[in-house]
């Protein structure tokens, strides 16, 4: 039971997040969620009491508890005051924060993460963006920017900066067969200069040993990459498994013959691409148009 409500000094109501139509699902934001629910409980407080007594809206403390609202580090400190224990919402805020970018990926990101640290050959087309992998930190930068808070971008932009270098740098890397549509050497994303170091970059890249960079030009005209961007792996013993993202969604998939049918696709693909010689000649050309 909570004690000495009355001595607790009353703070000024703050500027919230907007609410969401429906509950999150994140493990985190529900946790918290459930803790605050347990101590007004506790202390014998409806919504609009507990309101009261910190200075927020009732409409605010029942879209927390709602799972619709995310908390501030304010609210966080206040409810630890005021409940007298030792920080305990502000732990599950910062645990909000520091995992807030994985409520973002698209499903079967996360395990798909795991398979590509684990791949012995990574097989990727890239259609209409340049696959992560193989993305300059401006670049990460600017895309998780576009519809992310600063504090989320910059964790996301850390997050894919690491997995680049925890695959390509590792100590056996895998074997990386790239292949893009011209159509991304084209797309400036950023700056010019940003552009021209991600085409540097890429560049860089496809003169190591373990990496192939092939594109497929313009004029190849309808072939069935233009239909989505998908990556396949094969794994030292022999499995396979298969990863494609559309609208936000994402699959992986391990059954053996949906598999086999993205590598006869990812064969088919390659017949429209150019040489590697060609293809690295293009993009030095893309990089010295004006």
């Amino acid at each position: 039971m909570v004690r000495g409500l009355s001595s607790l000094v009353l703070c000024p109501w703050e500027h919230v997040m907007s609410a969401s139509s429906t509950p999150s699902t994140s493990p985190a934001i529900r946790a918290y969620a459930g803790e605050l629910t347990a101590w007004r409980e506790e202390a014998r407080l409806n919504k609009t009491e507990l309101a009261r007594l910190l200075g927020y809206t009732p409409a605010y403390i029942a879209q927390l508890e709602d799972c619709k609202n995310k908390p501030s580090q304010k609210f966080s400190e206040d409810c630890d005051t005021f409940f007298k224990i030792n920080g305990i919402f502000v732990r599950l805020w910062r645990n909000i924060v520091d995992t807030r970018h994985l409520a973002i990926l698209p499903p079967g990101f996360p395990e798909y993460l795991e398979r590509e640290i684990q791949a012995a050959t990574i097989r990727i087309y890239s259609g209409m963006l340049l696959h992560g992998l193989f993305q300059t930190p401006d670049i990460v930068k600017a895309i998780m920017s576009v519809v992310n808070d600063t504090e989320t971008a910059a964790a996301l932009t850390e997050k894919r900066l690491s997995r680049q270098t925890g695959v390509l740098n590792r100590e056996n890397p895998p074997r990386i067969f790239l292949t893009v549509d011209e159509v991304l050497l084209r797309r400036v994303i950023g700056t010019a200069e940003m552009h021209r170091a991600q085409l540097e970059h890429l560049l860089a890249l496809a003169t190591r040993h373990n990496i192939t960079v092939r594109v497929v030009p313009m004029d190849s005209g309808y072939y069935s990459g233009l239909t989505g961007s998908f990556t396949l792996f094969t794994f030292e013993d022999g499995t396979q498994a298969a990863y494609t993202e559309s609208a936000g969604n994402g699959i992986l998939m391990d059954n053996p013959a949906r598999v086999a049918d993205l590598g006869v696709e990812y064969e088919l693909i390659q017949g429209h691409a150019l040489r590697v010689n060609e293809s690295l000649a293009m993009i030095r050309t893309v990089l010295e148009e004006p």
